[in-house]
């Protein structure tokens, strides 16, 4: 199963190709370059563009004085509403604190206090002050800005299609993956891309490598409004689903709680407003002054994002209202211009003071803790094929992330994928592989969707698959996307044509395919659980649904969807150890 695209014009042969340039893929790439393998990292827009330069609040680890990789774990089972893997959770409490001195030994610069310590800040669902942040609420943009500055020193960019040769770190920008290349056993051996031009829809090309590490980021596009930028459209998870790779979870979409309300019809990429500014002691309130989380939860303003999101959506169905209210006037000017400038900034540009007014709010998709099965090494049930950071499910977050692991989750997940890449190769375990040729029939054998389809999917999506869902909406969804997909493949019937080949129609193409499988999930799991809140069935039911929910794509793409026999998570595939592979 491939996307409808020309056929490659050009090649690379490299080791490994990570795809994306956030904290896990360029993690993953530094390392991977370290132990002497060629590698290529390829982005969809510029190195610095991904989702981890729009980070507010920090990285999480437990580096304070008090603090312990124990406390950290118990912190995150009880926000992932026991469906974390607890291993796969107690890796990353254990390896974060040397993970995250090791970003700062490449060059990152997080905050200290006068004395030269990290000044660490709490937020949502933490009983301790354990997130590290950088000026102030610029902690994505300062971690983005010191691995963009490593990749570059290690290596040099390409503009486009280059010649094979060469060793070290390469880079792409500018360039869109559409699929997974196999070999005859079905083993990775690379991807295909296409190099962004200016107007050009000819610039596809393949880079050879036995190893493959996904690290695309995540979905939010296939909401009407989001935190995240436009380029995360699924691609990564839709690649892996048509590579034969099962997706776990993927139902479990985080809504933060305190996006800057721009109005009832506003769509795309929504600035967000920190959980730090409630760690420092902003409080909820609705219209009338109000706090509504008081006596909600033993944290109020800082419980799980779940629980404050719903909390916010309650309020907010009470009041019939359209956003609810952050009110930190308390802090003063200085407190907002030194700790978040980057929020002061965004909410003055919309017209709003929040030194003198509060800040309306309301939720928007934000966060993906589902996505492409791996084990603790990022590996997934296709073999060769890896991936970290949103795209990948671990287990570590189970039904709602806890703020500020994802970019920790990003970090050690990546070091730990490097590592066994370069096991691998070092005991043979990687040689390289020879593509399946690919087949180029006149006649697409799958629709790609015109690019106006994506409003709609993000329509079906919001008002069927958010914050809050039922069996109704959910079957409401459902048959929107199928007909949307039925369309499209009528079309390609009667006259064997389809939307021309092109980044929006493969972004849209990604899209539904994502939706179809999030809005399977959904209906699936019968219950409220973390930030899957169903309507209809309002309580957790741990008999029946204390399981992950596994789905894979059948040739015809349909969907196989089915729940795991317990809590845990099952084997990607029964790997021998690396030296003999």
């Amino acid at each position: 199963m491939r996307l409808h695209a020309p056929a490659p014009g050009w090649s690379i042969a490299a080791d490994v190709v990570v795809v994306g340039s956030g904290v896990a893929g360029l993690t993953a790439a530094l390392r991977c370059e370290a132990a002497g393998l060629r590698t290529v990292v390829v982005t969809k827009a510029r190195l610095d563009d991904g989702s981890t330069r729009w980070a507010q609040g920090g990285i999480a680890a437990a580096l304070g004085d008090g603090d312990t990789p124990e406390q950290h774990l118990v912190d995150t089972l009880v926000a992932g509403a026991d469906l974390c893997d607890e291993e796969a959770v107690r890796l990353l409490v254990t390896e974060g604190p040397d993970a995250v001195r090791r970003l700062i030994a490449t060059g990152a610069h997080f905050d200290e206090s006068a004395e030269g310590r990290l000044e660490l800040t709490r937020e949502g669902g933490h009983h301790r002050r354990r997130i590290a942040h950088a000026g102030g609420d610029a902690t994505g943009a300062e971690i983005s800005r010191a691995l963009v500055e490593a990749v570059r020193a290690s290596g040099r960019d390409e503009p486009g299609a280059s010649p094979a040769g060469g060793g070290g770190l390469r880079t792409i920008e500018n360039a869109l993956v559409l699929d997974l290349l196999t070999d005859a056993d079905g083993r990775t051996a690379g991807v295909t891309l296409h190099v962004m031009g200016e107007g050009q829809h000819d610039g596809v090309g393949a880079v050879h490598a036995p190893a493959v590490v996904l690290a695309t980021g995540g979905m939010g596009q296939v909401f009407s409004a989001t935190t995240n930028p436009s380029v995360s459209t699924g691609d990564g998870v839709a690649l892996a689903l048509r590579a034969g790779a099962e997706v776990s979870d993927l139902e479990f979409v985080q809504f933060h709680p305190t996006v800057l309300f721009l109005g009832a019809d506003a769509e795309g990429q929504q600035p967000l407003v920190s959980e730090a500014v409630r760690g420092e002691g902003a409080h909820l309130v609705d219209a009338d002054g109000v706090r509504f989380m008081t006596g909600q939860h033993e944290l109020a303003e800082l419980a799980p994002r779940d629980i404050v999101a719903k909390g916010i959506t309650r309020r907010m169905q009470e009041r019939d209202a359209e956003h609810m209210y952050l009110d930190a006037r308390h802090f003063g000017a200085a407190m907002w211009e030194h700790r978040f400038p980057t929020i002061l900034a965004a909410c003055r540009a919309h017209g709003i003071d929040p030194v003198h007014e509060p800040i309306p709010v309301a939720p928007a998709a934000h966060y993906a803790s589902g996505g492409v099965r791996t084990d603790a090494h990022g590996r997934t049930t296709v073999p060769g094929l890896y991936a970290c950071g949103e795209v990948a499910c671990t287990g570590v977050h189970g039904a709602n992330r806890l703020a500020s692991n994802s970019l920790l989750e990003g970090l050690v997940y990546a070091e730990r994928i490097a590592a066994d890449i370069t096991a691998r190769s070092a005991g043979n375990g990687l040689p390289a592989r020879v593509p399946r040729p690919l087949p180029h029939p006149e006649t697409p054998e799958h629709p790609l969707l015109a690019p106006e389809d994506r409003f709609a999917i993000q329509r079906i999506m919001t008002r069927g698959a958010g914050v809050l869902r039922s069996a109704a909406s959910l079957d409401r969804a459902a048959e929107r996307l199928s007909a949307l997909h039925a369309d499209a493949r009528e079309a390609l019937a009667e006259n064997g044509k389809t939307a021309e080949p092109g980044v929006d129609t493969w972004e849209t193409t990604n899209l539904l395919c994502v939706a179809r499988v999030l809005v399977a999930a959904a209906r699936l799991r019968e219950e409220t659980r973390g930030c899957h809140w169903r309507e209809d069935r309002p309580e957790r039911d741990d008999p029946n649904w204390r399981r992950h929910i596994v789905v894979r794509l059948n040739p015809d793409r349909t969907l196989a969807v089915r729940p795991t026999d317990t809590a845990d998570f099952p084997p990607t595939r029964p790997y021998p150890p690396a030296q003999e592979q």
